[in-house]
């Protein structure tokens, strides 16, 4: 475990309860992207906020907008989105509910998919393409300058020069204030820094997901973000009677706040950004931020994931 604020603790603290409701984002410290913007470490991602299959408008238009707003009054300054959500629908609503946006509110937003339908994902890295997707993204968000624009994949099929270079073209333009990748190794983010800075990697990654370990490795050498999708993915593990929900239960937290403050103190550049479309759910993420692992807690997830490789890889 790399050293965090938390790591000086020799407790396991929680929340729960009514604690869900008032605890804040705050408590999960702050990162710096780039060298202008800090943003508290836990924030908010929208792809949930759509329809089925990260289809169409939300099921309940209104919560979706509460949530977006009360992610705000609990302390989240850095929201993730794409224009692929929806497609359009999550940067739309962001827009709505928050516009004009606080002082403080870092939206990072991706380009680089195309939707044909339904959970279909088409990757679209040429340059033109691109660019058009930046634009609409702006217009939908009502912005004059993205703070942080992600590609959403390198497309195999497109050199990456280019790719980076319409990027940081659109960054020489004030269009875009700083650049993120999503879904790389470690010698894609130097071959991209050999073009412009990065200052932000989204990769798949969770407690009993670490493929991308030594990708985290390298952005705690370059001090750069890691993002990780898919945070509360932990399967069989966190099933009731298993040991993520022993350990939860211990705490008197959920095994969703169990993952996320595992995150939060397995690396300072970790920006957990957790998904929902409902406010109660939300309140419940947040309150993550408050829970600190003491060695103890932390070395018996650490044997309980350990043992689940041994048992898979039979």
């Amino acid at each position: 475990m790399s050293k965090t604020p938390h790591d000086s603790s020799t407790h396991a603290s929680s929340t729960h309860g009514h604690a869900a409701s008032t605890a804040t984002a705050k408590a999960s410290g702050t990162f710096r992207l780039g060298d202008d913007l800090t943003v508290i470490r836990l924030g908010f991602g929208t792809m949930r906020l759509t329809g089925k299959g990260i289809w169409g408008e939300p099921r309940d238009h209104d919560e979706a907008i509460q949530v977006l707003r009360r992610a705000v009054e609990l302390g989240i300054t850095f929201i993730d989105t794409a224009d692929s959500y929806g497609p359009e629908v999550s940067e739309r609503l962001i827009a709505e509910a928050l516009h004009p946006y606080p002082a403080d509110l870092v939206i990072a937003t991706k380009g680089g998919f195309e939707r044909p339908g339904p959970d279909q994902w088409v990757t679209n890295g040429r340059p033109e393409y691109l660019r058009a997707a930046c634009e609409g993204s702006l217009r939908r968000l009502r912005l004059d300058r993205i703070d942080l624009y992600q590609l959403h994949r390198i497309d195999t099929a497109v050199p990456a020069a280019d790719q980076i270079g319409t990027l940081k073209a659109l960054q020489d333009e004030g269009k875009i204030r700083h650049i993120g990748l999503s879904e790389v190794t470690a010698a894609q983010i130097e071959q991209a820094q050999t073009i412009v800075p990065i200052v932000s990697v989204q990769n798949r990654y969770s407690l009993t997901d670490r493929e991308h370990n030594s990708v985290l490795d390298y952005c705690e050498r370059e001090n750069i973000a890691f993002i990780p999708w898919y945070p509360l993915a932990a399967g069989a593990l966190s099933e009731p009677g298993g040991p993520i929900e022993r350990v939860a239960r211990r705490l008197h937290i959920t095994t969703s706040q169990l993952a996320l403050a595992w995150l939060l103190q397995r690396s300072p550049v970790m920006l957990p950004i957790p998904g929902t479309s409902r406010v109660a759910h939300l309140e419940e993420n947040v309150a993550a931020a408050s829970v600190v692992l003491d060695d103890q807690t932390i070395q018996e997830l650490e044997s309980a994931v350990a043992s689940a490789r041994r048992a898979g890889s039979r």
